[in-house]
């Protein structure tokens, strides 16, 4: 089964920026929707933004403004720019896409491992 592989978290100060990226560890025949999810500590898993194989995007409320989803539809990627962190920004962020992986098969949600974002204040 395919992989999702997430890579760019780490801990950052307030203010400051992190750039998330999400590829696959083989080949989709087809993706759709692409998104960005996180879960704090004792909270529920969140959408964060979401990006259409068309490229129309939405963002929670709390992300407006500061985090830009985009895809590279050649590479199968999806990214994640993070700028004017926040301390409530920290949470385990998480990629998922809604894809196929065969012409026949049915369209599934894949989920990556997930990546720590810790921003001090």
């Amino acid at each position: 089964q395919v992989q999702l592989v997430e890579s760019g978290g780490g801990l950052v100060q307030a203010g400051g920026s992190l750039r998330l990226s999400c590829a696959p560890s083989g080949r989709f025949f087809s993706i759709s929707a692409m998104a960005w999810c996180r879960q704090a500590p004792g909270k529920q898993r969140e959408v964060v933004a979401i990006i259409s194989n068309g490229g129309s995007t939405n963002y929670a409320d709390s992300v407006k403004g500061r985090f830009t989803i985009s895809r590279d539809n050649a590479k199968n990627t999806v990214y994640l720019q993070m700028n004017s962190l926040k301390p409530e920004d920290t949470a385990v962020y998480y990629c998922n896409f809604n894809a196929k992986e065969r012409s026949g098969s049915g369209l599934f949600g894949y989920w990556g491992q997930g990546t720590q974002v810790t921003v001090s204040s």
